[in-house]
């Protein structure tokens, strides 16, 4: 074993080896060495409150996923040539969470990789080109996606087929205002000679800032997206496998089936494994014009590690307390807001809540910045969304509990506290 390291070490290291593209979270990074159900520990032992990962959708280091992934690993692992059981009982068992119109799912290994198959299935079979996201957006990082992601701060090419539209409103009717942007995409890509490929949303609009109701708003730009001979991509990497509590999947709150369904990050609790799930006539047409391989896009340890997430949602209750959880910290954190000004907004669903922070009616950035580093100094982890960085992040691992929920909210409440944003 080497000596031990400080901060500044490491960050002098990481900087020379990995170099300057990568970002690390907070103002004082966390040196993290281990995790346990909600909590991350560093190298003294200190133990963080995790308010925030949806990697680790399960809790870290669950011990039913652990042993699967050792398991598989002490008994083959290998590309996806080969005919393997498990993915196909694996496939099965995901297949049956979805609307029965979906039926095929394709394997990747990063949710990344999955959007970036959905948007080559949609040029496919719809011979267009153009894809409407919103105004910041997150779906990938391939050269692709990125040109999708409008919340990596990228120039967009005024000739790219991509169109940005307004997130939802909270005003008025979001789900006419929201389709009314979407048309105005479409009018202008006609405009330009694009034909429309899809519409692609994050189903709970995570880095626009949180917008999860009301049910049903996204059934209007949806059915225009049709109209216009594109189809519509759900991506459920961040609000899917239970999260929002009364649903698997995020498109279910608004009683809509897609064409195609990417997801990523939670599938394995944090082993590498994603997917795209689809309507069977489109992947026979994908099919009959192209092929498709990758690697390790469902090889057997991260098919062991999906079955197993599954069986921990199945049989520990993880879509309920996300539920009763999510209900139970909106309610006091809403109690927290009638003290704080700066509080503008709860918006959330299930354990996905967004804290929206303005002050004299403009978003409060700084603010939101101060209230994440002060948490983090004392030992509670969140971040934060929204195209002007003010609304609080809070995505905890679904096996969150009530006492968790009010340990974060107390300390959050003195942080206020302390920062002085009591009401005067």
């Amino acid at each position: 074993m080497g000596k031990t390291r400080t901060t500044s070490d490491l960050l002098q290291r990481r900087q020379r080896l990995l170099g300057p593209a990568y970002r690390l979270f907070y103002e004082e990074p966390v040196h993290l060495v281990r995790g346990e159900g909600v909590w991350l520990f560093d190298p003294a032992g200190e133990r963080y409150l995790d308010v925030y990962n949806n990697v680790a959708s399960v809790g870290h280091c669950h011990p039913h996923v652990v042993g699967a992934i050792a398991r598989q690993a002490a008994h083959l692992n290998t590309h996806t040539r080969y005919l393997h059981e498990a993915v196909l009982d694996y496939a099965e068992r995901l297949l049956a969470m979805f609307p029965p119109e979906i039926g095929n799912v394709m394997f990747t290994c990063s949710g990344s990789e999955a959007n970036d198959l959905a948007l080559r299935v949609a040029e496919t079979c719809t011979g267009g080109t153009g894809f409407i996201v919103t105004a910041n957006a997150y779906h990938g990082v391939t050269q692709a996606l990125a040109k999708l992601s409008p919340s990596l701060g990228l120039p967009i090419d005024p000739g790219c087929p991509v169109r940005l539209v307004p997130a939802p409103s909270e005003c008025g009717n979001p789900g006419a205002s929201f389709a009314a942007g979407v048309c105005k995409a479409i009018e202008d890509m006609r405009a330009h000679g694009i034909q429309p490929a899809a519409l692609l949303v994050d189903t709970i609009f995570s880095s626009d800032g949180v917008f999860p109701d009301p049910s049903g708003f996204l059934q209007p730009a949806v059915a225009a997206i049709r109209a216009a001979g594109g189809l519509f991509i759900a991506d459920e990497v961040q609000p899917g496998f239970g999260r929002t509590g009364t649903h698997m999947w995020g498109f279910q709150r608004h009683g809509l089936v897609p064409d195609l369904i990417t997801m990523g990050k939670p599938m394995g609790n944090g082993h590498p494994v994603a997917a795209m799930a689809a309507k069977p006539e489109l992947l026979a047409e994908f099919g009959r014009r192209s092929r498709y391989f990758n690697t390790f896009g469902g090889n057997p340890v991260s098919v062991a590690a999906g079955l197993a997430v599954l069986d921990v949602i199945e049989n520990e209750g993880i879509m309920a307390n996300a539920a009763t959880i999510g209900a139970y910290l909106q309610g006091g954190l809403r109690e927290i807001a009638g003290r704080y000004p700066l509080i503008s907004a709860i918006r959330g669903a299930g354990l996905f809540i967004g804290i929206e922070l303005c002050r004299d009616g403009k978003p409060a950035t700084q603010d939101a910045a101060r209230i994440v580093n002060e948490l983090r100094k004392r030992h509670v982890l969140i971040s934060a969304a929204g195209p002007q960085s003010n609304v609080l992040k809070i995505r905890p691992p679904l096996v969150f509990g009530r006492d968790h929920a009010d340990l974060f909210m107390a300390t959050l409440d003195q942080v206020l506290a302390d920062l002085r944003l009591v009401q005067a």
